[in-house]
Formats: C-alpha cells, structure tokens, sequence
C-alpha cells in the first residue's frame, strides 16, 4: 500500500524481522528514548550499543579493550577489527554476530573452546562453544557433538565494536 501510495509510513512494531525486512530507516528505542536510526542493513551490521545489538538478532556481546585505532583485547588476544575513534585502551563491547563465526579444529582458530550444546534449527544448527567462562552462539552448517574441543574464528569485518 505505501509503495502505491507513494508516501511515508511509520510502522510500530516489536518483530524485529518484520522491522528489517519493510523499512527503508529503522529506529531503535528503549524506554522511548531513541537508540539508534538506520538502514536496516547498518542497524543490524553495526549496531551503537549493546540494547541494539541485543534487540535485533542475536549476538555475542564480548567486554573487550580498544587497544588503539584497528585494534581491539578480548579473550586474552589483540584481534585487528575495521573500527576506530575510540580512545588508546578504552573499554568497549564487542559484538560478534553467531552466523559471523567460523568453527574449525582445535588450535586451528583464534580462541580454543568446548563444544556444550548443539539444536538443530532446520537450515543451521545453534551451537553454544564455551570460551573461559563465556558462551559464544554459533550458526553453522556443520554438526559437532557435544564435548568436541573446537576452534572459533571470525574476519576483523565481522568485529563490531561499540561505545560502552
């Protein structure tokens, strides 16, 4: 109706799917307070703070350090990651989408862990990968028993680093 119309709506919605797939510009709020503006695409991908990257999808939410423009600490590694303007050793939050996480054997990736549960959700499956004392959500098309010692990996693009 609003394409034939020609003119602008705005749609209240709590599906965050539905928000995604019918809006040109998203707006994200908490308690009437406006968190972000976007594209959907930029909403999703690079979301400013933890509420939106929580609200829309699902997310691994890491509390890192930005070491220096391009270079972010968490997991006990400096990783390279495409983001900058923070200060020199600024805490941060780092998210990492689960359909962004490469498994592969252990000691092959970046961050050694144990695989704790796997479920099956029709095109991928969820797998949880504890890390230390963290739990990292993987979508991947590849099965791992539970108990596999594996390995995570991720590209410095998929690094989403936010502003505490």
């Amino acid at each position: 109706m609003q394409k034939e119309l020609g003119i602008s709506f705005i749609f209240v919605t709590h599906d965050q799917e539905e928000a995604l797939t019918m809006s040109d510009t998203v707006v994200v709020m908490n308690d009437g307070v406006i968190q972000q503006i976007g594209s959907p695409e930029d909403i999703y991908n690079e979301p400013k703070n933890r509420f939106t990257a929580s609200f829309i999808g699902e997310s691994n939410i890491i509390d890192a350090v930005m070491k220096k423009d391009y270079l972010v600490h968490f997991e006990g590694i400096d990783f390279e990651c495409v983001d900058k303007g923070f200060n020199s050793n600024q805490e941060v939050d780092v998210v990492i989408r689960p359909e962004d996480i490469i498994l592969a054997k252990e000691e092959v990736g970046a961050i050694n862990g144990v695989v704790t549960d796997i479920t099956f959700k029709g095109v991928h499956f969820e797998i949880i990968v504890m890390v230390n004392d963290k739990e990292y959500i993987i979508h991947s098309t590849d099965r791992q028993e539970v108990g596999t010692r594996v390995s995570i990996n991720f590209d410095p693009d998929e690094i989403h680093v936010m502003r505490k």
